[in-house]
């Protein structure tokens, strides 16, 4: 016997009723669709659950209220899957398997974070960060609820938001001689010597954004962590070509400035990227809700540093309409 937890109910509503039509009344559903479920109870159990009373309905058989009564605990169980499915894309998860570009969890995470803890309470985040192709992995293998990336390299799976713009600028050291500058070309930029941020695809953005407007510089160290970098520039090593700037949670030291670039270059996207697509649970929405909302309140002038004609239309439009 093959009976559905549908199937089961209607039979319910039908011993409830006393009435076939009224049941379907109640269920709004067609007469067929529970005399289906009647034949298929009755073929499976070899009994009758109901006989017909003629003008006044239908009355369950001893052997369908013993049918109703095994029952119950399936109903029951039935009611609760139900429950939880519903309640599902409404309430966060325990844990937020969370993922970003690594400089991002110094530099951009905790008031996020903060944002959706004061939002839904307690729950516990795992933060996963790593670099691009480690982010496109984990997205991938249903690791992660979302990632906060760039649009850097190849394209993500799922489904990916754009939030705003970070256009590259110049990390120097305070008594580098264009410190006090308003712009910096990148032809001046490549004659210092560079603090590469040497994670994978990352760099091959870096490094073709010279390519694109100046010859390549010299490359005096290459390092896998955004806060290294900016501790050699602080040292007079070098400069650095970056995008995001720092938050009030993880400031710069008054030994480095950051410069606008005069060249028009290619302006790389903060995006959100979720596996869940257009079905993706409430809490993921409210997550990517807050990301546009900060960037929206914090404005261009806050969070990147760009010439004011390559600073137009920066945040994109509200992903929640």
């Amino acid at each position: 016997m093959r009976l559905t937890y549908k199937q089961v109910t209607y039979i319910r509503e039908i011993a409830r009723q006393g009435s076939i039509t009224t049941a379907c009344k109640v269920l709004n559903i067609s007469q067929s669709s529970l005399l289906a479920a009647v034949e298929a109870a009755e073929q499976g159990t070899k009994t009758r659950l109901f006989h017909k009373r003629r003008g006044r309905g239908v009355a369950i058989t001893p052997a369908g209220q013993a049918f109703l009564t095994s029952a119950q605990k399936f109903l029951a169980a039935g009611a609760e899957f139900e429950k939880t499915i519903d309640e599902f894309s409404q309430v966060a998860p325990q844990t937020l398997r969370l993922g970003c570009f690594s400089p991002f969890g110094a530099l951009l995470l905790p008031p996020l974070i903060k944002r959706y803890s004061e939002q839904y309470g307690s729950s516990q985040i795992l933060l996963r960060e790593g670099d691009q192709r480690q982010l496109r992995g984990w997205l991938a293998s249903g690791d992660l609820d979302l990632i906060v990336t760039y649009d850097i390299g190849d394209d993500f799976t799922g489904e990916v938001t754009p939030i705003c713009k970070f256009p590259a600028h110049a990390l120097l050291n305070v008594e580098d001689e264009h410190a006090g500058n308003e712009t910096i070309s990148m032809a001046e930029l490549a004659e210092k010597p560079l603090i590469l941020l040497d994670l994978p695809e990352t760099r091959e953005y870096l490094l073709a954004l010279f390519d694109l407007t100046a010859r390549r510089p010299s490359i005096a160290l290459r390092t896998h962590s955004y806060e290294t970098v900016r501790s050699c520039v602080a040292s007079g090593l070098g400069a650095s070509l970056l995008n995001i700037c720092p938050s009030e949670t993880s400031p710069d030291t008054e030994n480095v400035v950051r410069v606008p670039i005069s060249d028009p270059l290619i302006q790389p996207t903060l995006v959100v990227a979720n596996p869940y697509g257009p079905l993706k649970p409430d809490y993921v929405r409210d997550f990517i809700g807050i990301v546009y909302e900060f960037f929206l309140e914090l404005g261009p002038e806050n969070f990147a540093v760009v010439v004011p004609e390559f600073g137009k239309n920066m945040v994109y439009p509200d992903p929640r309409k």
